[in-house]
């Protein structure tokens, strides 16, 4: 007689069979090409990461953009940008269409370059032969003197912060010919060519003035509104450093609380009140797009310097930054992943310009979002298997997500939380997973993923229940194959939560996530 424990009938029976591995080298499912791409566009970072190098990522994208059409690279950099707020990803889209369509390079340029670093990051990325050319061409070239020339002061001036390349790179580069005296006069300073001052626009103006001012010992309080960074080679006073901070655009002084602090400007009488209003000033937060993990590493940077009305300030800033994360209907379940390898660098590793932020800290931020709008839901942490861990739905998204990151370590089991739920025939709507997707522990030799068989149990009990997994990091496969109950999604933006959303509801359809990217609209130029 056959070994029945063997021979059993099982569920993978009806279930793919995984068609490649990961990462960890265990059992997986490969994404289609535009999936990869989207993933890689919204959630990739260029940079190294605990399973790939920053080379691998880019022959990975290299290769895709050969892959997909067009048009759907120029849709993905468009998404990337606009919905994903990344930076590098569009910009090295847009460098690949000035290689293979320049006429939808035209189409998305203004909406992917939006401002002065993203324009010096498109020609770094062109010049550097990357994506298979090294010089900008007659197309491109044109586009990036349409920027110059119709770029405000204001624009120029934060462009003009940032060297590989510089902003005076680019206009030598390109040789753009203003028709205004202004912006010659503002070109000829940029690249220390003579130049008649009262020509400059009045920014300038104000800014070589107040140079010479403090250079006299003058403590001018009149603080030209120019990018911080230009001010900071000066020696400056805390009155000062106090303008700066009441003058200074949002992010800039999120990423500058210590700064501020080593240069007093805490101690001015009403310096804190003014600062901390800022933080949490919700038109603010809009307008600068800011992502939840950025408002994490500026709380996760503060010394003991800063006043803890400021801390503060950042956690309510963390709320209403994340106040559009909807309330699921039904029983919900959160699965941040723990494990060892999620504790790498979000962004990647990039020497001394790394963020603080882990994968693991942005798991542990949308699972205390999710919570935060969900007080209901249940959240499983889990590495090697799932860890006890009790939450407050009722604590901030700050305090809770802190909690979280401090658990760490293990190898990783993406289907652990989902085996405890099917051992507990417990009645599920919606389960959420944030995970790199490097699940080797469960790995199986044949037949389905460990991720996919739980996933069935689940499933015999609720039928209607939808799995989300949400990718840190991707690397191109999956635990869990796509089809109609089960959303691949990556990213660490609050417009994940949108699609999230859409899911849950019933709005989307199969093609889940790449369908979103699909409706974005090119407007031919």
């Amino acid at each position: 007689m056959v070994n029945t424990q063997l021979f059993s009938t099982r569920n993978s029976a009806t279930l793919a069979p995984a068609n490649t591995l990961n990462n960890a080298g265990s059992g997986a499912y490969a994404f289609e090409p535009r999936h990869q791409l989207a993933q890689i566009a919204v959630t990739g970072c260029l940079g190294q990461t605990f399973y790939a190098s920053a080379e691998d990522q880019l022959d990975q994208l290299a290769n895709l953009v050969l892959t997909v059409d067009n048009e759907f690279t120029a849709k993905t950099a468009v998404y990337a940008r606009e919905r994903g707020y990344m930076k590098d990803m569009p910009a090295t889209l847009a460098a690949a269409l000035a290689v293979w369509n320049t006429e939808l390079l035209a189409q998305v340029f203004g909406r992917v370059i939006d401002n002065g670093k993203m324009l010096r990051n498109f020609v770094q990325v062109v010049r550097s032969g990357a994506m298979g050319r090294k010089s900008l061409g007659t197309r491109p070239k044109k586009l990036v003197q349409n920027w110059l020339l119709t770029a405000s002061e204001k624009q120029l001036l934060n462009a003009a912060v940032g060297n590989t390349p510089s902003l005076a790179d680019v206009v030598k580069m390109v040789h753009p010919k203003p028709a205004e005296a202004w912006r010659a006069a503002w070109f000829a300073w940029l690249i220390g060519k003579p130049f008649n001052e009262a020509d400059l626009p009045p920014i300038t103006q104000a800014f070589e003035r107040f140079k010479r001012d403090n250079a006299k010992g003058v403590v001018s309080l009149d603080v030209p509104d120019v990018p911080f960074q230009m001010l900071t080679a000066l020696a400056l006073y805390n009155k000062q450093w106090a303008e700066i901070a009441r003058k200074g655009s949002w992010q800039m002084v999120r990423q500058n609380l210590n700064t501020f602090a080593r240069n007093e400007v805490f101690r001015l009488p009403g310096m804190t009140d003014v600062i901390a209003r800022k933080l949490r000033d919700a038109n603010a937060i809009a307008r600068a797009r800011v992502m939840p993990y950025q408002l994490l590493a500026a709380y996760m940077a503060t010394d003991d310097q800063i006043p803890a009305a400021v801390r503060n300030a950042l956690q309510d800033a963390m709320e209403i930054a994340l106040s559009n994360v909807p309330r699921f209907e039904g029983n919900v379940v959160v699965c941040p992943d723990v494990s060892g390898s999620m504790s790498t660098i979000v962004t990647g590793y990039r020497g001394s310009a790394s963020s603080k932020v882990r994968c693991i800290d942005v798991a542990g931020l949308m699972a205390a979002a999710v919570l935060r709008k969900n007080g209901d839901a249940r959240v499983l942490p889990f590495e090697q298997a799932v860890v006890k861990l009790k939450l407050n739905g009722r604590d901030s998204v700050m305090t809770n997500a802190q909690k979280l990151a401090k658990i760490g370590g293990g190898g990783t089991n993406c289907s652990a939380p989902l085996k405890l739920l099917a051992d507990e025939k417990a009645k599920v709507d919606l389960v959420i997973m944030v995970s790199d997707n490097e699940s080797w522990v469960d790995g199986n030799r044949r037949g389905a993923t460990a991720t996919m068989l739980e996933w069935e149990r689940i499933k015999q009990r609720n039928p209607r229940a939808k799995l989300v997994c949400i990718d840190i990091q991707p690397y191109g496969t999956t635990q869990a194959m796509e089809r109609a109950d089960i959303l691949n999604v990556g990213g660490f933006s609050d417009a994940v939560f949108d699609v999230v959303a859409s899911f849950a509801q019933g709005k989307l359809g199969a093609a889940h996530w790449v369908g979103e990217i699909e409706k974005v609209v090119l407007t031919a130029q």
